[in-house]
């Protein structure tokens, strides 16, 4: 199982079980309604700030890669040059 997975359960399921203990308490129904929307908001704010850090981690990702694809790129390019540069060396010693 994937940790986004693990945690987006884990969410869930904190989430049912503030809204059970919500419902069952002895409150009034404005109360009540009042302790969910805060509860939503709660998690709401949680799950926005989770969406942001998974964002602000795929782009460290996606930079580092895209870092590592251009050295990549220019050491082959050296590399090309460099075999092109001795396979014409050699011909002219033919």
């Amino acid at each position: 199982m994937s940790k986004g997975k693990f945690a987006l359960g884990a969410v869930v399921g904190a989430a049912a079980g503030v809204v059970a203990g919500i419902l069952t308490a002895p409150k009034s129904g404005k109360e009540t309604r009042a302790d969910l929307k805060r509860k939503a908001n709660e998690v709401k704010d949680d799950a926005a700030e989770a969406v942001d850090k998974a964002k602000t981690k795929a782009n460290e990702v996606a930079s580092d890669v895209k870092g590592r694809a251009e050295d990549y790129r220019t050491r082959a390019e050296r590399a090309v040059k460099s075999a092109q540069k001795e396979f014409k060396d050699e011909a002219k010693k033919r």
